[in-house]
């Protein structure tokens, strides 16, 4: 999968581009459709130890899932972040798929 990542206001270093790129691959596991992912990484200015922001945008057939976790650590933020990815992958996997209905008729 192609993982582009960004951080805004830093420079993220290759051991946490690395760490990114393995934990989205997991992700095909649950569904294995999807074609990308964008990462993007933020430090909020605030005096609260959770002020780094991670915001994955995962690319997958007629459908985009957004999901913006923070935490203390940007591992953390994108481990939390593929959490709900992999909840909201399994459903998509499970949900029916429409047939058209003008075919049978």
């Amino acid at each position: 999968m192609k993982v582009n990542t960004q951080s805004v206001n830093f420079n993220a270093d290759e051991k946490l581009l690395d760490y990114i790129q393995k934990r989205l691959d997991k992700l095909d596991l649950f569904y294995d459709r999807v074609t990308s992912a964008e990462v993007f990484l933020k430090v909020e200015n605030t005096s609260a130890k959770d002020n780094k922001t991670a915001e994955v945008k995962l690319h997958v057939p007629k459908d985009v899932f957004i999901v913006k976790k923070q935490c203390k650590s940007f591992e953390e933020a994108v481990d939390s972040a593929c959490g709900s990815l992999e909840r909201k992958l399994v459903k998509k996997k499970r949900k029916p798929k429409v047939v058209n209905a003008l075919k049978f008729f």
